[in-house]
């Protein structure tokens, strides 16, 4: 009879709805907006109820479906008003009465602990950088049930520097949805464009890749350049365009939006230096059938010479050169790459997988904290 008991009231837990609150930071919703409308487009269709807190002025609206509960922190924007704001927060949390925390930013690692300490409830890192070993984050052995990471490459890194943390450590693969057909040279006749990301925090970074357009240019290849970022050194950025006699060639976009209509416009996808953090556009890149070229190093779990992408060497320029010119010379070998990653995204990379995954850690978060 206690046993039977026992599994009836096992049973009853495994069944308890869970209810997750998403803490995001300004970043987030930036840079990667696709994962988190996904993640809450995800629960919504399974008819998991979601709070999501954010800065007063983040722009929610394109991101975030009507059910999801925006909880704004902090409320009362003024000096000395901390304490205030956080005994708000948590009322406002307490209200809607969460199962499990989901800290979808480093930088509120520190507010997530302290909310699930407060609320006393489990929470989940999510950690989409590699690390340091002198920058720690926060994090609680009591509370964290897991950290999860987009990619192989972040969590072997991350179970070197935090050897303690490796058991929670959990790699769980971004979802996406993969167009049916590649946009690569998909228009006969239309001017080949190719299309990089990358911060605009130093110019060297553009040095290679603008050279080796300038002599594609110089050997009769006919394309538009789109490069998207921002950052310090813009100014910088635009004189080296102005001196290599770029500028007729080059659109630089700051931001973009909507992100897969204009990288679907795209024929060619440059990632031109190493990224230290997941590259969400190279993800969505790859899913609209651009066909990549791209370097190793940093986060680069998507690249696969041959199969997803034309490798060349960030500091080489006729290595740059050869692998774009490959591309612009033969269609047909660029549309399979396209083509191939794709299909691997197709298999390794599903929303409905990542949705899946992301609630039953939610689930077993809250039977690890209450067992």
């Amino acid at each position: 009879m206690g046993k039977e008991q026992g599994n009836s009231i096992s049973q009853t837990r495994e069944k308890k709805p869970v209810r997750p609150a998403l803490i995001v930071s300004e970043r987030t919703l930036s840079v990667y907006s696709m994962l988190l409308k996904h993640i809450l487009l995800g629960l919504a269709d399974e008819s998991v109820p979601a709070a999501m807190v954010c800065e007063p002025d983040c722009d929610v609206d394109t991101v975030v479906p009507p059910a999801v509960e925006v909880i704004r922190h902090p409320a009362i924007n003024l000096p000395l008003m901390g304490r205030r704001n956080n005994k708000i927060l948590v009322e406002r949390l307490a209200n809607f009465k969460p199962t499990v925390l989901h800290c979808l930013c480093q930088s509120k690692a520190r507010l997530t602990r302290q909310l699930a300490q407060q609320l006393d409830l489990p929470y989940v890192l999510m950690i989409n950088s590699l690390q340091k070993g002198w920058a720690q984050f926060s994090v609680s052995s009591r509370r964290c049930a897991k950290i999860i990471t987009p990619a192989e490459s972040i969590a072997a890194n991350l179970s070197k520097v935090y050897p303690r943390l490796a058991e929670r450590i959990e790699q769980m693969n971004t979802g996406t949805f993969v167009r049916e057909e590649s946009c690569c040279f998909s228009e006969p006749g239309r001017l080949a464009c190719m299309v990089t990301s990358h911060p605009f925090d130093n110019v060297r970074d553009f040095e290679m890749l603008l050279n080796a357009v300038k002599h594609l240019v110089i050997d009769g290849y006919e394309f538009l350049l789109v490069l998207i970022g921002s950052g310090r050194a813009e100014k910088h950025l635009r004189k080296l365009l102005r001196a290599l006699g770029l500028f007729w060639i080059v659109t630089i976009v700051s931001r973009l939006e909507p992100r897969r209509s204009v990288l679907a416009a795209g024929d060619i996808f440059i990632r031109p230096q190493p990224r230290d953090a997941f590259d969400p556009l190279l993800l969505e890149a790859m899913s609209v059938g651009a066909a990549v070229a791209a370097c190793k190093g940093g986060v680069d779990d998507l690249i696969i010479e041959g199969r997803t992408a034309a490798v060349f060497e960030p500091d080489d320029e006729l290595s740059i050169y050869s692998s774009l010119q490959r591309l612009l010379d033969s269609h047909e070998s660029a549309r399979r790459l396209a083509t191939g990653a794709q299909e691997c995204l197709r298999e390794n990379h599903s929303v409905s997988k990542m949705i899946s995954s992301t609630i039953q850690t939610y689930r077993n978060a809250e039977q690890w904290y209450r067992r």
